[in-house]
């Protein structure tokens, strides 16, 4: 089959890459033709740009933008070491669509060739962001006829804006499979009166633990480290990190510059991200992917809350693997936290919520007019 996918795919986040090519692997290693549509609106195209001003106040006066932009230049020119990373990444590993859109109504006017769209995973979905509100995320553009579907779709919270409620429903009701990433999407599902939503994994499980292992490099074998991914500067992760180091004798690398750290890894692109979560003896995150991958490569973790109302992501993927105690706030046990996890269950829930995901891709790419090959091959029904 020929499949179009529909996601963020290059918005410099390693989450965002890793999972975006991990559905594409999937679907191709299913069989299928699959290209990631080049989809980048103006929202999601101002990273790295040396003149942007991100704060309105600095635009008006010419003065104090020209101060802004002096003082921001430095670290820009530093930042776009790491675009170029992401950019490779996107070059080498994402097979994306040769004409780029920019917009819904571009999308509708000369849509891809496809037998299937399919969008996500990933928070495009999440109504806080302008992705949240683009009918292109809801597969908007997509010609009659073809399938429609949902892949690991996230809200990222535990309720929609309700200013797009109506909207948003109606979007989704047109899809013909939906398939979202956590627990509480089925909540937000239901209380939009759909019924027919089902919980799926992340494109990074899909793909085996040897997959990502052989993308992934070799990182300070002589020292052994606690990777930290914080987005906000979280004063009770400096505090486990430095607890934890202390009593396992760890160094600790932080992706963001910190006071507290030994090594602050710079310019981190999407293979670095994995390769350092593979080579770390204990990681602690506030990162949905940054968890995700510490399950992956089956190591000791805590994860923390974010600041911002996106926290439904990890919960509920702990949730459901049973491991909710990894998420820690202020009143955690410390003893419990440095207990090993045990992979040996926990692998076995991933691999019950794997079985379920691929099934669901199974249905989604099977077509009414081969019904031989998928009911025989895969013991699906087609509906």
């Amino acid at each position: 089959m020929r499949i179009k996918t529909i996601t963020c795919h290059d918005v410099y986040n390693s989450g965002a890459s890793l999972q975006a090519y991990a559905l594409m692997r999937y679907l191709e290693e299913l069989g299928n033709e699959v290209e990631i549509i080049d989809y980048k609106p103006d929202y999601l195209n101002n990273h790295y740009k040396l003149g942007i001003i991100a704060n309105p106040k600095y635009e008006k006066n010419l003065m104090l933008k020209m101060i802004y932009l002096t003082l921001k230049f430095p670290g820009r020119v530093l930042a776009l070491r790491k675009k170029i990373k992401y950019d490779h990444f996107r070059d080498n590993y994402l097979k994306v669509t040769k004409k780029r859109y920019i917009s819904n109504s571009e999308l509708k006017n000369n849509p891809p060739e496809a037998d299937i769209f399919i969008c996500g995973s990933d928070q495009i979905w999440n109504s806080k962001f302008n992705n949240g509100k683009d009918p292109a995320f809801y597969l908007d553009f997509a010609p009659q006829g073809k399938i429609k579907a949902s892949y690991a779709a996230s809200f990222a919270t535990d309720r929609i804006e309700e200013s797009v409620r109506d909207i948003t429903k109606e979007r989704i009701n047109k899809l013909d499979y939906i398939g979202v990433r956590e627990i509480s999407a089925l909540n937000i599902l239901e209380d939009l009166g759909i019924d027919n939503g089902i919980q799926v994994m992340d494109p990074v499980f899909l793909l085996s633990k040897e997959t990502w292992l052989n993308m992934a490099y070799e990182v300070d074998k002589k020292q052994k480290y606690i990777f930290v991914y914080d987005f906000d500067g979280n004063e009770l992760i400096k505090e486990i990190a430095l607890k934890v180091a202390k009593k396992k004798s760890l160094k600790i690398y932080t992706v963001f510059k910190s006071d507290y750290s030994d090594k602050v890894i710079k310019g981190m692109g999407p293979i670095d991200f994995i390769s350092y979560i593979k080579n770390a003896e204990f990681v602690i995150s506030n990162s949905f992917h940054g968890t995700a991958f510490s399950i992956i490569f089956e190591k000791q973790f805590v994860v923390v809350n974010r600041k911002e109302a996106i926290n439904t992501r990890m919960r509920d993927l702990l949730s459901v693997l049973k491991i909710e105690n990894r998420l820690i706030s202020e009143n955690y046990n410390f003893n419990n936290l440095i207990k090993d996890i045990n992979y040996e269950e926990v692998n076995k829930y991933v691999n019950e919520r794997l079985e379920i995901s691929k099934m669901y891709l199974d249905r989604v790419t099977c077509i009414k007019d081969q019904l031989e090959e998928c009911n025989e091959e895969k013991g699906i029904v087609c509906n």
